[in-house]
């Protein structure tokens, strides 16, 4: 096979790979791939969890912020920390010291879970095994991992209130700052007042995160700014125009308020902004029949959830009540202009509401007519899936270096295989014999010379199992040089990966990779792995 990175080339490409079984034998599998033969980098393709063919779904929707809004970490994620250290110190008490700590955007990463009474911070796989543990900054020996975690009757659900999830990249901020506190609380026990625990510092933390949002501090900065803190992506508006096109509705879910939420999308759509040379307007509401603003997701994704749905005037950010999307006359008023606004066919804007109206106002008559957009595992994903049933796309930014990487390294994961193989032999060996000595009726030269090789084969044992755990400690630092894979946990799929694998449909590292398929396209799952680790599996 020539060295370059794959590519989907047509429906009748196959693909081998070596099972994990003994005999090593190679099965062909088909992947789905684009029509028309083009070539699309692994990094830039969508993978299927779940059948989806594209020609049942009637509207397409989008989440916003991390979706449509792709943020740069190194700014974006850096104003959120320093606005709630300034929280923490000027709001809630905490000492002026905390002003001169410094954020490393790169340290933490998503499908972490912070332990809140405890100051750790955990990496689990699809089990709920607790792999990789630190304490603030400090990592938690085998030992200490078994003794917290592991050694009760009864598995822990690692859910709230006794845990966070890591699960948006907006959390990671806030995750890293955590660990200081624990370390800061470790190291000067005097600065910290005693009633101020692990749990406490946590929901300082996040309550200092809720005043940023409340005073508008972080939106202020990126409305000033927006090209210092969210990428370009000059592909948005031809993707929606090819949605469009092929006869299917969009809309826009956001829970960011309708000034911000038209702040962004201008600067998407256009490249403008407030104090630019071209300044905000409304154009870019062509490319959506309804915009949602205000939602209040994952309540939003709840039909019985009594929300009021107000339509917004778009100049003015006006609210004006409606019933259940139809404008109503104001007290006094029997003929208002928005009743005249009505019979406009062009985007409607709102704030509020529920999945029920935003059904209505597209006469969507079955939720798996839905194909929406995510970035959130559980305020877009597991909601809309699980409740509605509305078939569902993941937006996971990090997979374009993942799979990047699983293709460089794939000389070293099929030697991670042969060296696991080569584990499980030495133990099978093991047992074999240990069930020999104790059950078999042998004389006493083939005794000791069984316990000779027993003991052998235990030291090599010992010797393979370290290598191996060292080799498969480096492939993971590869891919961050704490948390290891994304996706992985060991030979396990992680908690995240099993997210993804249960709620979404398809998944792929940036929402303009829709454009590169055909929009009437039918997506189908690769067999026995998760659809990325298929295409990537070493030869």
């Amino acid at each position: 096979m020539e060295d370059q990175k794959p590519t989907a080339l047509s429906e009748n490409v196959l693909q081998f790979h070596t099972v994990g079984s003994k005999g090593g034998c190679e099965v062909p599998h088909k992947w789905s791939s684009p029509e028309g033969g083009k070539k699309i980098d692994i990094s830039n393709q969508i993978f299927c969890n779940r059948s989806l063919n594209m020609k049942n779904i009637i509207a397409v929707g989008f989440d916003m912020d991390y979706t449509l809004a792709q943020y740069k970490s190194e700014t974006f994620e850096s104003l959120a920390y320093e606005g709630t250290v300034r929280k923490l110190v000027y709001d809630l008490g905490y000492p002026n010291e905390l002003l001169e700590w410094t954020f490393d955007w790169n340290y933490m990463v998503r499908g972490l879970v912070l332990d809140k009474k405890r100051g750790n911070i955990l990496k689990m796989d699809r089990h709920k095994y607790v792999k990789v543990a630190y304490h603030g900054f400090r990592e938690l020996s085998k030992e200490d991992k078994v003794d917290i975690y592991g050694s009760s009757l009864v598995r822990d659900s690692f859910d709230e209130p006794d845990y966070a999830l890591i699960d948006t990249l907006f959390s990671l901020a806030e995750a890293y700052l955590f660990a200081q506190l624990v370390d800061f609380k470790d190291n000067n026990p005097e600065k910290v007042p005693k009633d101020v625990d692990y749990a406490r510092m946590y929901k300082d933390v996040r309550a200092a995160v809720d005043l940023c949002h409340r005073d508008g501090t972080l939106k202020q900065m990126v409305a000033k700014e927006p090209n210092r803190y969210i990428n370009e992506d000059t592909t948005i508006v031809p993707l929606i125009k090819m949605i469009r096109d092929s006869g299917r509705s969009t809309f826009l879910v956001t829970n960011s308020l309708w000034d911000y939420t038209n702040i962004v999308m201008n600067f998407l759509c256009g490249g403008r902004t407030v104090h630019g040379p071209h300044t905000c307007n409304f154009d870019w509401l062509q490319y959506f029949d309804v915009v949602i603003t205000g939602s209040a997701k994952p309540g939003f994704f709840h039909e019985e959830s009594r929300a009021n749905l107000f339509e917004v005037e778009p100049q003015s950010g006006m609210l004006i009540n409606t019933d259940n999307g139809t404008p109503m006359a104001q007290v006094g008023d029997p003929s208002p202009k928005i009743l005249l606004k009505s019979k406009d066919k062009g985007c409607r804007v709102f704030q509020g509401g529920n999945v029920g109206h935003l059904h209505s106002l597209l006469s969507i008559e079955s939720s798996s007519q839905v194909l929406y957009v995510g970035d959130h595992i559980y305020g877009d994903i597991l909601r809309s899936k699980k409740v509605l049933g509305w078939r569902t796309m993941l937006v996971v930014p990090e997979l374009e270096k993942e799979v990047e990487l699983l293709w460089e390294l794939r000389n070293m994961r099929k030697e991670l295989i042969l060296m696991r193989n080569e584990r499980d032999s030495v133990e099978d060996k093991i047992h074999h014999l240990n069930w020999s000595l104790k059950f078999e009726d042998i004389n006493e030269n083939d005794k000791q010379e069984m316990l000779s090789a027993l003991k052998d084969l235990e030291s090599k044992r010992d010797q393979v199992r370290l290598s191996h755990q060292q080799a498969q400690r480096e492939c993971h630092q590869k891919f961050h040089k704490v948390w290891g894979q994304l996706m992985k946990t060991g030979y396990q799929g992680s908690r995240f990966a099993h997210q993804v694998e249960r709620f979404a449909c398809l998944y792929t590292s940036q929402v303009s990779n829709l454009r590169l398929y055909s929009p009437d396209k039918y997506y189908r799952p690769s067999e026995d792995f998760m659809s990325h680790e298929f295409h990537l599996l070493p030869l």
